[in-house]
């Protein structure tokens, strides 16, 4: 029975204490804001949702790099040449065609590391927090401004591009070969002369290997014919002695 009593008890001043709390601030100044009609006003370093400058992007990937949840996707095409695509506000050329430059905000941690890399500062972190969706396929923002047909229109200047190139490369390739080949065989000649002389013995009109004209004796017969001359055998008999 008595902590029957004693819960009543300690109801009634619990009651008691929240009232007092209420009693205190219904004079004092208010502080309550009738959101969403009347919001207050966000710091100036708050970190919500990401905004692209697209014109100023160059396509680098730098952001994409950083980001620590992969929530930032990028593709690029190579202008072709003789395409200027302009410079952005901090004065860099842009080169690449920026096709896709999708965030993912149902990933994004809201991190603010994206911003830091970006040469021309083309993503900043905004103070827009309200920007809740009942689809999540919702929350994957585009940025790029190409349509379809432009991108498949660059992506196929592109191709031309590097089959022009490829060809080009091609044909230098084959030009500097057949260059070699023609330097190799106007040389061959010239080597089989010097071979030639160098063998031939000089003062000789013969060349190595021919046949002496009808009449005339080599060098190597005459040489034959001497040493044939001086064997001991072939001496004649002394006419003194009758022997022979």
């Amino acid at each position: 029975m008595g902590n029957y009593f004693k819960a009543i008890y300690n109801g009634i001043g619990t009651a008691l204490v929240g009232m007092g709390v209420t009693w205190r601030h219904l004079w004092g100044k208010k502080v309550t804001i009738q959101y969403p009609t009347q919001t207050k006003p966000r710091f100036g370093r708050s970190r919500d949702r990401l905004y692209v400058n697209i014109e100023d992007c160059i396509g680098c990937d730098q952001c994409a790099k950083a980001c620590p949840v992969d929530c930032i996707y990028i593709e690029t095409i190579k202008a072709a040449p003789g395409v200027d695509l302009g410079q952005t506000s901090t004065g860099h050329k842009k080169r690449l065609h920026v096709s896709v430059f999708d965030i993912d905000f149902a990933k994004c941690c809201y991190c603010g590391l994206c911003v830091y890399p970006c040469p021309t500062v083309c993503i900043t972190m905004t103070d827009v927090f309200e920007f809740s969706e009942y689809e999540r396929r919702n929350l994957l923002y585009h940025f790029s401004a190409m349509t379809a047909e432009e991108v498949a229109r660059a992506k196929q200047e592109a191709e031309r591009a590097e089959a022009e190139k490829a060809r080009k490369k091609a044909e230098a390739a084959a030009a500097a070969k057949a260059k070699k080949e023609a330097e190799a065989a106007a040389a061959a000649p010239s080597k089989e002369e010097a071979g030639q002389s160098h063998v031939q013995a000089p003062g000789t009109g013969t060349p190595p290997g021919s046949k002496p004209a009808p009449g005339t004796t080599s060098t190597g017969d005459a040489d034959a014919a001497e040493n044939q001359e001086s064997k001991p055998g072939d001496e004649t008999s002394d006419p003194g002695t009758g022997t022979s």
